[in-house]
């Protein structure tokens, strides 16, 4: 690093080793991502498991000091070099550039990971007397397909009938109870 002093490449250092974890770990996440999609499209009928989000960054993770080294050491040299501030200055600076960088990052994926949802419904989480239509014509005695909207989201589910008796495709239903996975469901058509 011809024409840096020890400072500056003190400084350029911690920018270059943090912009390559920074860099890496983007990589890595893209990577993953398309190897995630590509596995769950090979591999149907495999649940995954995450970790909390919350356990996913903390600010001491190797994002938030990959973070903290590039903006310490590219806000470091900025102020050492071009502004020409002191020592102390841009040594000040560059730790609070780097610890802002941090925690605004940790917020963001706080934020994101609340976004989270597991996907799972329950009897007692809106599921029951939630109403919907018939998807696939329920068979007498059989199963078939209905749509229900449950927390403002269109789900749906394998379905049979409380009574047996056959529903076709577009008859209004309410859900009286859960079995597994299907849902049992009572037809509320006017023309019932």
């Amino acid at each position: 690093m011809v024409g840096f002093n020890g400072i500056e490449n003190f400084f350029l250092l911690c920018a270059v080793i943090g912009g390559f974890f920074v860099v890496a770990k983007l990589v890595m996440g893209l990577a993953g991502g398309l190897m995630e999609a590509e596995l769950d499209h090979d591999l149907t009928g495999v649940e995954a498991h995450h970790a909390d989000s919350d356990a996913g960054f903390k600010l001491l993770s190797l994002h938030g000091i990959a973070s903290f080294l590039m903006m310490f050491g590219l806000v470091g040299l900025a102020l050492y070099r071009q502004s020409h501030a002191g020592t102390l200055v841009s040594l000040a600076g560059a730790a609070l550039a780097g610890v802002g960088t941090a925690w605004v990052i940790c917020k963001l994926f706080q934020l994101a990971g609340r976004m989270q949802s597991s996907g799972n419904l329950s009897p007692t989480g809106g599921l029951l007397a939630s109403t919907g239509t018939v998807y696939l014509t329920i068979p007498k005695g059989g199963t078939g397909r209905v749509t229900i909207n449950v927390r403002n989201r269109l789900r749906e589910f394998d379905a049979v009938s409380i009574d047996g008796e056959e529903l076709p495709t577009g008859t209004a239903v309410q859900v009286v109870d859960v079995s597994g996975t299907s849902v049992i469901v009572q037809n509320i058509s006017i023309n019932h």
